[in-house]
């Protein structure tokens, strides 16, 4: 079945983590084995091949790049020219990806479509009818399609100006989170509080106008509120979970969920242990002793379904590597590519196989057909002359 990520830090890994996502996951692995600078090292579960052997066919990829006043203890970059290099250099790496042939850019419902319909061809005819097509389909004897990828920024403070905010559109650009973590130029994000300020507002009016997606995900509960207010564009949240479950500022309460219901929102639940297991304690807690596993992912996808009443507003925004690895994945995960197993999870559950597929990637779809079919393309926003 056709996967469709919400969320992968995939230009972070590739530059700040020097993985060669092109090359098979143990490669990778032995690579980093005796490097000590990051906890995940040797633990990766991302790479190209595993994302085509698992049928994402489809992310939504991130540009990442926080600027850190003085006082402000987080990592990040001095300046914001910095960090706005560096999302460049993300940026490069992506082009670099698509003329190896590995990766396209999806920027509008033309594009979404065709790559879509390539992808379901493509997994249709490896789909196994009997043991020789089976043997066939466990090599991927056919190269498979390039993966497409939506290009979003995860955190604004990269963005020195709001005419950065229409360059990076032009260079195809189509989601924004305003906040990562700590407090940002246009709104305080996770382990923040406050609202958006005069900024925050400019920002997020601006791509109204642009067209942009506001993602909704790393939000303080203030500058949550205030944005949905001020923002009159689509709005999804890529990689959150639930606070009735797993309770932390970091997730959605169940008032935000239904919020993010009324306005058409779609919500990808994402599989940092943490965020699945209350009371982790970060270097000591393992999946194993916590018993996470692919079954939680399944829990707060279904709390959202409860809530809505069906399943057209949850997916699948794994945000795997986004800063951790198998030591801070479900324990039942070794690879991206096991997310091909939660079809079977969701069956257990009772769901439908239509709904299974609205969850793995039609919600998804659906959102940015909708989105782009009154999108810049189609009116008379987009950038001035």
């Amino acid at each position: 079945m056709l996967v469709f990520d919400a969320h992968l830090d995939l230009a972070m890994n590739a530059l700040e983590w020097n993985r060669d996502l092109t090359r098979p996951i143990n490669e990778i692995r032995r690579r980093e084995l005796a490097l000590t600078d990051k906890p995940d090292r040797g633990r990766g579960t991302v790479c190209l091949p595993e994302m085509r052997r698992g049928g994402v066919g489809l992310c939504v990829a991130t540009q990442i790049a926080r600027f850190v006043k003085p006082a402000n203890p987080l990592p990040g970059w001095h300046s914001p020219a910095q960090a706005w290099a560096h999302t460049q250099g993300q940026l490069a790496w992506y082009r670099a990806m698509e003329e190896a042939g590995e990766m396209v850019a999806i920027t509008d419902a033309a594009g979404l479509e065709r790559h879509t319909r390539l992808w379901q061809q493509w997994l249709a005819a490896d789909e196994p009818s009997g043991p020789t097509d089976a043997a066939k389909s466990a090599g991927r004897a056919r190269p498979a399609p390039p993966l497409g990828y939506l290009l979003s920024l995860e955190g604004a403070d990269s963005l020195v100006t709001l005419g950065h905010l229409e360059r990076a559109y032009a260079q195809g650009l189509r989601a924004v989170g305003p906040a990562h973590y700590g407090p940002g130029t246009y709104a305080p994000g996770t382990e923040a509080t406050g609202g958006l300020g005069a900024r925050g507002r400019e920002l997020l009016q601006e791509m109204d106008r642009l067209g942009l997606i506001l993602d909704v995900t790393h939000l303080c509960d203030e500058s949550f509120w205030e944005a949905v207010e001020v923002f009159q564009g689509r709005l999804w949240a890529s990689h959150a979970n639930c606070r009735a479950l797993v309770p932390h500022h970091r997730q959605f309460t169940d008032e935000q969920i239904r919020h993010l219901i009324a306005r058409g929102a779609v919500i990808g639940g994402a599989l940092d242990a943490w965020m699945l297991a209350p009371g982790w304690e970060r270097g000591k807690t393992t999946p194993e002793s916590a018993g996470v596993n692919l079954e939680r992912l399944v829990d707060h996808i279904d709390h959202v379904c409860q809530i809505a009443g069906n399943a057209r507003h949850s997916g699948v925004g794994s945000d795997l590597d986004g800063g951790f690895g198998r030591e801070q994945s479900p324990a039942d995960l070794d690879t991206i590519a096991d997310l091909a197993r939660l079809p079977d999870l969701f069956r257990a559950r009772g769901y439908r196989d239509a709904d299974i597929r609205q969850i793995m990637h039609g919600n998804f779809l659906r959102f940015l057909r909708e989105a782009w079919s009154t999108g810049p393309d189609n009116t008379s926003a987009g950038p001035r002359g």
